[in-house]
């Protein structure tokens, strides 16, 4: 009964000294969101995510079910969007409301979606102005249903989610998680604000050259056992891979993330495969290649590793002169053989210099279509950092310098270049 169902473009920039501005996808510049809200204690989270749609550049109407008016005010979606709140089917002067609101929606979203909402959804009711709106757009419908779990259990709101889906309606969530006061954990829950905002934008995403293919992301750093306790690593946080494959599931493709130990939050839409080692991190990505159509290597993958792990932990007074080291598997390189003809391959270069000599040799020598080069020492870039700054290569076109970005500004505009490098080929 899950729909799944974000984003791209530029955005306004400013650099860390004068306060960086966060991405604003160019899907939502001027969008129309039409954000029902029905009567569930969890509609106070609506009030959020009409504050982030309108943060992003999103036009968003609000429609309040009566019962919703016993849990949240109009005020509160209006404070946060700047327009008037709806509320009633028939009012004077605004007789063809549902029309117009349904006409104008790019999307329509319903959080949250109580039981009774979800039955009169269902039987095409249109006794208020949310259902009406329902039957009249022709735009996405999202559903976002919050309730008891007992509720959500039942056999009547499993065919009236049922229905919907097979109505073309996309259901986003419940999930499991604390249900109202005293009533513990259970499948019930509504999917958390930021979740659903990543969901609708990749709705309401246009069509671009990465939609529907499958793009394998690696972020993160790998771990090395020296001991059952310690471990060989860098200082890689994981933001730029993990920026890089939300950025690329909001545009409309199938993303399997392969991420070393991080302590981010993994973000909404794709596949998530976790590893530790170098091996794992070889295993991974070879497995995922030959469906691939893009790869970005983000991943910092350990250079080397201890030659013979030991198996039980190293004490103080045992400790050895020296731990002896090999190579650890270059990944780029050793799954060149995996790869399908048509591959579009990303890699990553940190350099502590200037580094482009060596970036472009290993562009060659890993045959990389595009190398993004970054430093390990500059201030604002590299490791451990919201922001970088990187030069992006290609064979036969000049370097392109981009200053000190957000991350999630540089996965942007790394993404653009891809994309216009498939259409180019396509």
């Amino acid at each position: 009964m899950a729909g799944a169902a974000p984003d791209g473009g530029s955005a306004a920039h400013g650099g860390p000294g004068r306060g960086a501005l966060p991405v604003v996808p160019s899907a939502w510049r001027g969008r129309r969101v039409l954000l029902g809200v029905t009567g569930g204690i969890a509609a106070y989270k609506a009030i959020q995510l009409a504050r982030d749609l309108t943060l992003r550049g999103a036009i968003v109407d609000v429609v309040l079910t009566r019962t919703a008016r016993e849990f949240v005010g109009a005020i509160s979606f209006e404070g946060v969007t700047g327009r008037v709140v709806h509320a009633d089917l028939v009012a004077e002067g605004h007789a063809l409301a549902h029309i117009r609101l349904a006409r104008e929606a790019d999307v329509v979203c319903i959080a949250p979606a109580t039981a009774d909402f979800l039955a009169r959804a269902a039987a095409g009711r249109a006794d208020d102005l949310i259902t009406a709106i329902l039957l009249a757009t022709r735009a996405p419908v999202v559903i976002c249903p919050a309730m008891n779990d007992a509720m959500w259990a039942h056999p009547a709101t499993v065919a009236n989610a049922d229905r919907l889906v097979a109505l073309g309606y996309t259901l986003l969530g419940p999930v499991i998680g604390p249900l109202a006061v005293g009533e513990g954990e259970g499948p019930g829950r509504l999917v958390e604000p930021a979740i659903i905002l990543e969901h609708l934008a990749r709705i309401t995403q246009p069509d671009n050259p990465l939609r529907g293919r499958r793009v394998v992301v690696t972020a993160g750093p790998t771990r090395e056992a020296v001991d059952p306790v310690r471990v060989l690593s860098n200082r890689s946080s994981g933001r730029m891979g993990y920026a890089i494959a939300a950025a690329a599931w909001r545009r409309g493709a199938d993303v399997t993330l392969i991420t070393g130990p991080t302590e981010l939050t993994p973000p909404a839409g794709p596949r998530l495969v976790r590893i530790e080692s170098a091996d794992q991190m070889e295993d991974a990505v070879r497995h995922a290649l030959p469906e691939a159509q893009v790869l970005v290597m983000a991943a910092a993958v350990a250079d080397f590793r201890p030659t013979t792990p030991v198996t039980q932990k190293i004490r103080k007074s045992s400790r050895p002169d020296a731990i002896q080291l090999e190579g650890a598997p270059d990944v780029l390189a050793s799954t060149i053989d995996a790869r399908p003809a048509d591959l579009f391959v990303v890699g990553f270069a940190l350099e502590s210099g200037d580094g482009r000599e060596s970036a472009r040799e290993k562009l060659e020598r890993k045959a990389l279509d595009l190398i993004v080069l970054n430093s390990a020492s500059e201030a604002g870039a590299g490791f451990e950092t919201e922001t970088n700054r990187v030069v992006l290569i290609r064979r036969g076109t000049s370097d392109e310098e981009l200053p000190v970005l957000p991350k999630t500004d540089v996965a942007e505009l790394l993404l653009d270049r891809v994309a216009a490098a498939l259409e180019a080929a396509s």
